[in-house]
């Protein structure tokens, strides 16, 4: 009887092991697929410079950060709706501009912008305009 107790903890354990191995594996195949769609997103955004009034669509991908004149733009998360009689974009956006020396102030723009209200959180600067476009999965 305690032989066969042995080898039922025994044999408990070792599927225990498995199950984590298992569980670990899906896990890191998730977190990769979900990494694989992140990177794979393009961002365009619409910029306007006021003083030519030439109007530029830049395409970034999450995470990428460009330049554009003396700005240096990056895109951090970009999402549709979910809804589709009313389709919103929705992207978190940072923005420097190089020719500010303020250590103070890092960034020109750090936050959500929508694309159907460029004004509810607007980019201020004196000489261009930016606002979003799309976000598309590539």
């Amino acid at each position: 009887m305690r032989m066969q107790q042995k080898k039922n903890i025994n044999l408990g354990i070792i599927k225990f092991f498995i199950l984590i191995i298992f569980l670990m594996n899906i896990s890191k195949s998730y977190a990769n697929e979900n990494n694989s769609i992140t990177k794979n997103i393009l961002v365009e955004i619409n910029i306007l410079d006021k003083v030519s009034s030439k109007n530029t669509m830049l395409k970034l991908t999450l995470g990428e950060e460009k330049k554009f004149q003396n700005l240096l733009i990056k895109v951090l998360k970009c999402e549709n709706s979910k809804f589709d009689d009313d389709p919103e974009i929705t992207a978190y956006i940072q923005v420097k501009d190089t020719n500010i020396s303020d250590k103070e102030k890092v960034y020109v723009f750090n936050g959500w912008t929508f694309s159907s209200s460029p004004t509810l959180n607007p980019f201020d600067h004196p000489v261009y305009d930016l606002w979003l476009s799309s976000c598309k999965i590539i």
